[in-house]
C-alpha cells in the first residue's frame, strides 16, 4: 500500500492531466461543454418524473422529483465511472507500450473525471429540492459519507474490471448487462413502497448501490437510515478497492502482452 501511495504522489501531475483529458474528451466538438452535466441529468429527470409519476401515482408528490434524482445521478456516476475504467487500459495501450507508468492511473483517471463531473451535477439539487418543497437541515451531512462510499466502491469494481478486460474482452458487454439489472434493484425509478414487502426486496438490500442511493435520499427527503445501510456498502467498497488494487499489481506487468 505504500508503494502505491508513493506512486500515487510521484504521478499526481499526469494522473491531474488524465483527469483534464478526460474531460476535454468527453465534451469535445460541444458547445454547451460541461453545462450537459447539469442540463442533462435535469432534463431526464424531467422525463422520468412525468413518465413514471403517473404510472405508480405520484404525479401529484412534489418530493417525487428528488426521490428519482438522487437514484439517478448516484446511478450515473457509477455506470460511467465503472464502464469508463473498465477499458483505460487498453484505450490506453499505445502509450502503455511507450513508458512506464503505474498502470492503475489509467481507470482511476476515469473513475475521477466522472466524479468531478458527478460533484458539478449535484449543483441541479438546488432547483429541485426547490421545487419538491424540501428545505436543507442537518440530515444534509449524509451526503458526505455516501460521497465517499459510492467513490469507493467505484473505484474498487473499476479496478476490478480494468484488469478483467484486458484478458476477457468480452467483460465489457457482460457489465452492461450488469448494468441494467443493477439499475433495476437499485429502485432509482420507482417507489420503494411498492416492493417493500416483496419476496424479491432481500435483491435490493444485497445491491450496495441501493443502500448508498437511499443515503442520499435520507439526507436530501429527512428519513433516518439504519446503521447497516452505511456499514454494508462500506465491507463491500473497501474488499472491492482492496481486490482491486492487488489484481492490479499481480496483473499489470502481464498488460503488455495481451494489448
Amino acid at each position: 500500500m505504500k508503494k502505491y501511495i508513493k506512486g500515487f504522489y510521484d504521478y499526481r501531475f499526469l494522473l491531474s492531466e488524465l483527469v483534464k483529458r478526460g474531460i476535454r474528451l468527453k465534451y469535445r466538438r460541444s458547445y454547451l461543454g460541461i453545462v450537459w452535466s447539469l442540463i442533462e441529468p435535469l432534463m431526464t429527470t424531467a422525463v422520468l418524473v412525468v413518465v413514471f409519476g403517473a404510472l405508480f401515482d405520484r404525479a401529484n408528490d412534489p418530493t417525487f422529483a428528488t426521490y428519482i434524482m438522487a437514484g439517478r445521478l448516484v446511478y450515473t456516476f457509477f455506470q460511467n465511472g465503472t464502464k469508463g475504467a473498465s477499458k483505460a487500459i487498453r484505450g490506453n495501450a499505445g502509450m502503455i507500450k511507450k513508458i512506464y507508468v503505474p498502470k492503475y492511473l489509467y481507470p482511476l483517471s476515469n473513475v475521477l473525471f466522472n466524479f468531478i463531473i458527478f460533484l458539478i451535477s449535484l449543483i441541479v439539487l438546488v432547483p429541485v429540492l426547490i421545487i419538491s418543497r424540501l428545505t436543507p437541515s442537518l440530515r444534509l451531512w449524509k451526503l458526505i459519507p455516501g460521497i465517499i462510499l459510492l467513490l469507493i466502491l467505484t473505484i474498487g469494481v473499476g479496478m476490478i474490471l480494468s484488469v478483467l478486460d484486458v484478458f476477457f474482452r468480452d467483460i465489457e458487454y457482460l457489465w452492461n448487462v450488469l448494468l441494467m439489472i443493477i439499475m433495476y434493484l437499485s429502485a432509482i425509478f420507482y417507489p420503494i413502497e411498492r416492493i417493500k414487502k416483496h419476496h424479491l426486496m432481500w435483491l435490493l438490500h444485497l445491491n450496495p448501490l441501493y443502500c448508498i442511493i437511499n443515503l442520499f435520499r435520507g439526507g436530501l427527503m429527512k428519513y433516518g437510515n439504519p446503521l447497516w445501510e452505511y456499514a454494508y456498502p462500506f465491507v463491500f467498497g473497501v474488499i472491492c478497492f482492496i481486490v482491486g488494487f492487488i489484481a492490479m499489481k499481480k496483473k499489470q506487468d502481464e498488460f503488455i502482452l495481451h494489448l
